[in-house]
């Protein structure tokens, strides 16, 4: 019960921060290009770097502080973060054909996936 309740902390946690740079980057720039979006998709994927290379090189913490963090804290700040830390696990692996399918085919398939959701919508909803 504990990790769920570490995740569900972390997660009110990073939605919130998220929210706040929808909110300050659409006060600042508009809503002319996605410039929230990359913000916080750069921001996770430094900080969860930052977090791997302390957790690499100081000791895993507890799981549920791990949980609170990365799945929790990150994950509801940005997705791309872990997208970004699966790929260089991977290619540090030297699994680089996983690497390749993984990287290509989540954009490519994430955005087949999502004109063809939209796509069916359309279908229904004309």
């Amino acid at each position: 019960m504990l990790m769920w309740l570490s995740v569900a902390a972390g997660g009110a946690i990073g939605a919130v921060l998220r929210y706040g740079v929808n909110i300050t980057a659409v006060a600042l720039w508009g809503l002319n290009f996605p410039i929230a979006t990359m913000i916080v998709n750069i921001t996770g994927s430094f900080l969860l770097g930052l977090i791997a290379g302390l957790f690499a090189h100081y000791g895993q913490p507890s799981p549920e502080l791990r949980s609170f963090v990365v799945t929790g804290l990150l994950g509801a700040f940005t997705t791309f973060s872990t997208f970004s830390l699966d790929n260089i696990t991977l290619f540090e692996r030297g699994a680089y054909g996983a690497f390749a399918f993984y990287l290509c085919g989540s954009i490519i398939f994430g955005l087949g996936a999502f004109i063809f959701g939209q796509h069916l919508i359309r279908i229904i909803h004309p």
